[in-house]
């Protein structure tokens, strides 16, 4: 008889278990927990019970005495009944009353999950909003039994954070079918700065975690921004990328549920031809990868992995990438990052620039350009981490100098965002028309008076200009600021108000600079001081100095232009008044982070703008006497005063510790530090778009609201740079502040003990 080979692999196999006695093998926790050791589970605090690896383990064991794990849970932050208690974990002081019992380890609680969940929400969430918060008037007290009693004996647990972290404990129990569980004290009293470190380091990141490839479509497909007037999800492919092409074909064929419609994108990509997509809006595609499935050893296809920001915002950003790129070296997850990067070298490559984000209708639009830096931060790390070859991570680099060089001189050194008159730089997009994005009652006030003067409706007059049937000059100027100011990123305020196309911005002047100096940096360290840059039919020597002269002369005009002696601090040019701008912005410490800024000005500069723009909270995006007074007729603009953002803050820590403000970077990152967490613990976890920086608040009345504030009893993934801004921000703090952050310490009571 003829034995196949895994017959014959199977006899040897069992003749050699007659012959030898197998020792069990004792595995090193990290070879048991980290099966991708770029992204490496939470297993510090009882995660390990459910982790995303193949076995569960909370001592060294044997593997043949190993159990399988159970579905891996979101937050890993229960414990079924049957398991031994996780490693404690450090929790913030209590206040103990005469009746609480001394304990010397920890306590654990045996709870019935639907009955106490129910129970809790009835007694404690008396707003029915799902979460337990400072808003809500229960007595905010709890009665649980303890595990070692079989639940006899009772504990009470005090407080909003500690009972909004049993809250979230028991949905995400129910949510997997648990039934009872044993909960440990010290998970829903964990430090908050810990947990909220935790949950983005090892679960926010994976809820914004994209892909565009055939898994990735299920989740896509599911967001209505995606579907046009015929309700089909829709996605655009670049005229030359011929292998996407198929493979969305045949993703669309073989899971037909999606309702797939694959398009093809023309060779050459008009601003008319974009508008008329406005009907039919879509994802657009990313970069693919062809790589070997590891189970099966098989080639599959697998998209480029990026971070989208959150909430309604489903879809890789410009400039949201980059901040979100800083939180992810700091969280080890390199590789995610360098997804990204490799998807902005195919938006380079095949739509021409760097989207605003990847939808049909922001094919004519930028964002703020940060590919150096992103490049830098990422390779350093890289290097550090030493899992690729040198000469693999230096052709990856030489790619990243050529993507780089082509968006700079292919998007912002030429017209329409080249001014020529000053040699500086503007927002300004090529799209036409009204930007399709918005919600459809957002310009109703500037339509009204053009629709009244014709006696038309709103609605009549919208689809009437939208149509072209309709010519109006001074609307069609109004929507070249406004696209203008979204690609900016600082939709909306009322520094950009009908003027961002003509102003040169000290926040991209500054970008600019980077690049230019960046670029020359990376040639002479990377290239032998020369690379080329290669259009579709011929190759040009680019020497490093080319760009290090261009980064002189940048910062030449942004002095000239920019800078004000009498203020001393830094303005926006209007490139058509040909003066300075009033309005006094926040991003002047762009200068600071480029390293535009001449010391001398920096010395002046630094007073000057923390006494404007230093608030209780952190940052504000501008002052108050810029915005001007509010009203029915002129709401607020969240990217005025009193809002503070997350990349206002990250970019002056760095700018200020940069030129020597250390001290500066560590009191205003501790203000902004310290409104996230005091909202994550009076507000069941929240974790914003951006904050009311004068408040101290999370809470806002502004428009478009506040991403991230409403959910049902768990946050699933925060927001993107507001997650980075915390990781990042953390490494600014000494080990006092971080302990006075995770008391709640008030920023200025604590730098008066400081005396900071």
């Amino acid at each position: 008889m003829i034995m196949s080979a895994s017959d014959s692999a199977r006899r040897i196999r069992l003749d050699l278990d007659k012959q030898v006695s197998i020792k069990p093998q004792i595995h090193l926790e990290e070879e048991l927990f980290y099966a991708d050791k770029d992204h490496k589970i939470a297993h510090g605090h009882g995660d390990e019970e459910y982790s995303y690896g193949v076995i569960r383990r909370v001592r060294a064991m044997s593997v043949m005495a190993a159990r399988p794990l159970v579905p891996p849970v979101h937050m890993g932050i229960f414990q079924e009944i049957h398991q031994p208690s996780p490693t404690p974990v450090q929790s913030i002081h209590k206040r103990r009353s005469s009746h609480d019992a001394s304990s010397v380890k920890d306590r654990r609680f045996l709870i019935d999950v639907e009955k106490t969940k129910q129970a809790i929400l009835a007694q404690e969430d008396t707003d029915g909003d799902c979460q337990i918060t400072i808003y809500d008037t229960g007595p905010k007290s709890f009665i649980v039994g303890t595990a070692d009693s079989g639940g006899f004996h009772k504990f009470e647990i005090r407080g909003t954070y500690a009972l909004s972290n049993l809250l979230q404990e028991l949905a995400l129990a129910s949510e997997y079918g648990r039934k009872t569980i044993v909960l440990n004290e010290a998970r829903i009293n964990e430090n908050p700065v810990d947990r909220m470190s935790r949950l983005i380091k090892y679960h926010f990141w994976d809820g914004l975690t994209r892909r565009i490839d055939a898994d990735g479509l299920e989740k896509i497909c599911a967001d209505p921004k995606n579907r046009g007037q015929d309700q089909r999800s829709r996605i655009y492919v670049p005229f030359h990328d011929a292998f996407a092409l198929e493979y969305y074909n045949t993703i669309a064929k073989e899971r037909l549920h999606l309702g797939l419609d694959v398009v093809q994108l023309p060779e050459i990509i008009s601003p008319e031809y974009v508008k008329s997509l406005d009907t039919s809006p879509g994802i657009l595609s990313l970069s693919l990868r062809k790589q070997v499935d590891s189970a099966t050893g098989e080639i599959v296809v697998r998209g480029a992995p990026f971070v989208v920001p959150g909430g309604r915002f489903n879809e890789m950003y410009g400039w949201d990438s980059y901040f979100e790129a800083l939180g992810l070296a700091e969280d080890d997850r390199i590789e995610l990052a360098r997804g990204m990067i490799e998807n902005f070298h195919y938006e380079l490559e095949h739509y021409g620039k760097i989207l605003n984000a990847n939808r049909s209708y922001y094919l004519t639009r930028s964002q703020p350009p940060f590919l150096t830096d992103m490049t830098i931060q990422v390779y350093n790390k890289l290097v550090t981490k030493g899992t690729w070859e040198p000469k693999t991570l230096h052709a990856w680099m030489i790619q990243s100098i050529k993507a780089a060089i082509k968006e700079l001189l292919g998007v912002w050194m030429v017209s329409p965002r080249l001014d020529a008159t000053t040699g500086l730089y503007r927002y300004y997009t090529e799209g036409v028309g009204m930007p399709p994005e918005t919600e459809s009652s957002h310009f109703d006030h500037i339509i009204r008076p053009f629709a009244d003067r014709r006696n038309l409706s709103i609605e009549e007059y919208t689809t009437l200009y939208n149509n072209l049937e309709i010519s109006e000059p001074e609307l069609d100027q109004y929507f070249v600021h406004d696209r203008a100011v979204r690609e900016s990123g600082h939709d909306t305020t009322y520094r950009f108000e009908k003027r961002c196309a003509n102003l040169a911005t000290v926040d991209l002047a500054s970008l600019i600079y980077k690049y230019q100096k960046d670029i020359g940096v990376l040639i002479d360290t990377h290239c032998k001081s020369e690379t080329d840059a290669s259009p579709d039919f011929f190759i040009v020597k680019l020497p490093a100095r080319i760009f290090t002269e261009m980064a002189s002369h940048t910062q030449t005009k942004i002095t000239k232009y920019l800078w004000s002696p009498t203020d001393k601090m830094f303005f926006d040019w209007d490139c058509e008044l040909h003066e300075q701008s009033v309005y006094e912005t926040v991003t002047c410490l762009w200068t600071l982070w480029a390293g535009c800024a001449t010391p001398q000005q920096a010395e002046v500069m630094v007073p000057t703008v923390l006494s404007k723009f230093e608030a209780v909270g952190g940052l504000v995006s501008g002052t108050e006497e810029s915005r001007g007074t509010i009203s029915l007729d002129r709401p607020n603009r969240q990217w005025d005063f009193p809002f503070g953002w997350a990349p206002h803050q990250i970019m002056a820590w760095a700018g200020l510790k940069q030129y020597g403000y250390s001290i500066d970077a560590r009191r205003i990152c501790y203000r902004w530090l310290y409104v996230l967490t005091k909202s994550f613990v009076d507000f069941n976890g929240v974790v914003s778009e951006k904050l009311d920086v004068v408040n101290m608040t999370h809470k806002i009345d502004v428009e478009y609201g506040n991403v991230g504030a409403d959910f049902q009893f768990v946050v699933r993934e925060g927001f993107g740079w507001m997650n980075a801004s915390y990781q990042v921000g953390l490494t600014y703090l000494n080990e006092s502040m971080r302990r006075a952050l995770g008391a709640l310490t008030p920023p200025d009571q604590l730098f008066r003990k400081l005396g900071i």
